[in-house]
């Protein structure tokens, strides 16, 4: 953002001077009175009138009045007017005047008090109390709005808590932050047969299809659409975007919606294809004969064979282009001209789909708490939770709605867990699938998701806090230590698992590195023997059970008695082993903090004798 601050008092340009180092905008303060970094201005009043459209925001420290005063003669409309603050000489209230949601000053408000440790006063009643703010969303999510009626009627029965039906018809980020945060009045639909309009003052859509209804309708326009193009050599494109788009509405599709056209490489240089793009604001995408003969086509022509080596253009570019097997739209034949011929097909976007869908959620180490917000999220909205059984708390699956149903993987053989899924996946429903830690690291997700694959059915990957972590936290330890230590290696013990010949634990402790070991407390006497080929024998070694369970015990020692620990403890499972130098290590800072990073001591006598004692 541009932004103008004009301060009128010595209070006024310390604050000022503050936010202009925090925030990364192009900010320029101006002052009454002659000050340092400042440009003055014979009249704040004055200065606003002849400014007022040259910057997006305006950020007024001091009385309210002024700010009242100088903006007064120039509003006129929140499309257009920039955003306008308030702020008091202390900091202590920053309130959003003008342009709230539009010209993005209850945002900036937002802002500006987390900067000053101030509270924000913002009086727009969808912020007040807590609803969406319907004319942000199509920009917060990269949608495109559509209402037949004024946005300020739509707005108006949304916040004064009239019935309202959410119908998602997609799913991507956006929908799913709408279904997670309904207000109480709003009723979410899947299916638009299933909504009773009569019983609602307002229809929320967000899908790419056109519905006629009495009932209003505030249409969201997701970019889910892949329009697959076919043409005549050198075919106008006179006329032809508007057939398109008109054709589009005929069939129940809004071209807002078109995210790409798609053709072949034969056709990349057709006029047609980028002023049908350019006229969607949508992406080309081109792809050879052989890319498109990868997809099997329900409207196959010879004819169009012979000449481009493909069965049929348009619908095999949409196919591909949406990663489907479906249209939405069959082959279009039009000549808006004579001997101006094209086709054109529609898919919708395959990762958009609202079917069946399966998220691999990491757990995190074992605290419910640990959980990333997104896994949290998920769970809360699984129709099926499958988890890890002994391995994942159990407190974590009491994340799930009311409804849900929650199985443990752990009696399970893979076929009987990956028929559960199914079952669920066909009738369209949510999976997550819960795995310990992070599911990469010894996830055993590997055989799933080539299930996944084969049967082609969509999924998706949430990381998770991995163990190793949870050990680096427990333990208090930073495990690379500049100079010293800057590598950390995750690996296993041979036990029934064969290791890879080049990655024995004694070839990989050669480094010295601090190494986290898992799944190898049944064989700690191995796995010292190994590792005192290489570490001396007092290098720091810590048994870490059940990291971040209420039943957690940390036991640390020398590397030449961990055998020791392990068996006088009983440590036989879920116990990670971490040895190296970086183990509570507080000694050996590097140099380059003294020269660098001094800042982050008080200046004087105790930041002298901080840097002498190193």
């Amino acid at each position: 953002m541009k932004i103008a601050i004009l301060i009128a008092s010595d209070a006024g340009a310390k604050t000022a001077g503050l936010i202009r180092q925090e925030l990364k905008e192009e900010i320029t303060v101006f002052s009454v009175v002659e000050r340092e970094e400042c440009m003055p201005v014979a009249s704040i009043g004055e200065f606003t009138r002849a400014h007022f459209g040259d910057y997006d925001a305006f950020v007024f420290i001091g009385a309210m009045g002024i700010c009242v005063r100088a903006i007064a003669p120039c509003v006129a409309s929140k499309y257009a007017d920039p955003a306008v603050v308030n702020i008091d000489a202390t900091g202590r209230f920053v309130v959003s005047v003008l342009s709230g949601h539009v010209g993005g000053a209850n945002e900036l408000t937002r802002r500006l008090a987390q900067v000053l440790g101030g509270e924000a006063v913002i009086t727009t009643q969808s912020d007040a109390t807590g609803l969406w703010a319907l004319d942000l969303l199509a920009e917060k999510y990269d949608w495109k709005a559509e209402h037949c009626r004024p946005m300020n009627e739509l707005i108006a029965a949304f916040v004064n808590n009239r019935p309202v039906a959410l119908w998602l018809d997609i799913r991507d980020k956006g929908t799913d932050e709408l279904e997670s945060s309904r207000p109480g009045h709003v009723d979410v639909y899947y299916r638009f047969e299933e909504i009773e309009t009569e019983k609602y003052d307002l229809i929320i859509a967000v899908t790419p299809r056109i519905i006629e209804c009495g009932t209003a309708i505030l249409y969201y326009r997701p970019a889910v659409l892949h329009l697959g193009l076919g043409c005549r050599k050198q075919c106008s494109p006179e006329g032809v975007t508007e057939d398109v788009c008109r054709r589009l509405q005929e069939q129940g599709l809004s071209p807002l919606s078109v995210k790409t056209v798609a053709t072949i490489e034969l056709k990349k240089d057709e006029p047609l294809v980028n002023a049908l793009a350019h006229r969607l604001h949508a992406d080309v995408r081109i792809y050879t004969a052989e890319e498109l003969n990868e997809t099997d086509v329900p409207n196959p022509s010879e004819k169009v064979r012979e000449v481009t080596g493909v069965a049929g253009v348009a619908e095999a570019a949409a196919l591909t282009s949406a990663g489907n097997t479906c249209l939405l739209l069959e082959k279009q034949k039009a000549a808006v001209t004579p001997g101006n011929d094209f086709t054109f097909a529609v898919a919708l976007d395959r990762e958009t789909e609202r079917s069946g869908f399966i998220e691999i959620v990491g757990a995190g180490p074992g605290d419910p708490e640990l959980v990333s917000v997104r896994g949290k999220r998920l769970l809360e909205k699984a129709d099926l939770i499958l988890y890890a059984g002994s391995l994942v708390p159990i407190e974590l699956t009491y994340y799930a709605k009311p409804g849900a149903t929650v199985r443990s993987s752990a009696s399970m053989t893979l076929e009987e867990q990956f028929e559960l899924m199914k079952q669920f996946y066909d009738r369209g429903l949510f999976i997550v699938r819960l795995h310990t830690g992070d599911p990469c690291i010894y996830g055993a997700i590997q055989e799933q998701m080539a299930f996944f694959d084969r049967y082609r059915m969509r999924y998706r990957i949430t990381p998770g806090i991995s163990s190793f972590l949870a050990a680096a936290a427990a333990l208090r330890s930073q495990f690379t230590i500049p100079e010293k230590v800057q590598s950390i290696i995750l690996t296993r013990g041979e036990g029934r698992t064969p290791m890879p010949e080049k990655e024995k634990l004694h070839l990989l402790a050669r480094s010295q590195s601090t190494m986290c070991i898992f799944l190898s407390a049944s064989i700690a006497e191995e796995v010292q023997r190994e590792l005192l080929e290489c570490y001396p024998p007092d290098t720091p070694v810590a048994a870490c059970y059940h990291l971040t369970w209420k039943d957690e015990k940390i036991f640390r020692g020398e590397l030449r008695n961990l055998a020791a620990i392990m068996r006088e403890n009983n440590l036989t499972l879920t116990t990670m082993i971490v040895v190296g130098e970086a183990i509570g290590n507080r000694e050996g800072l590097s140099k380059l903090y003294s020269g660098h990073f001094t800042h982050l001591f008080r200046k004087g006598k105790d930041e002298e004798e901080m840097i002498n004692d190193r």
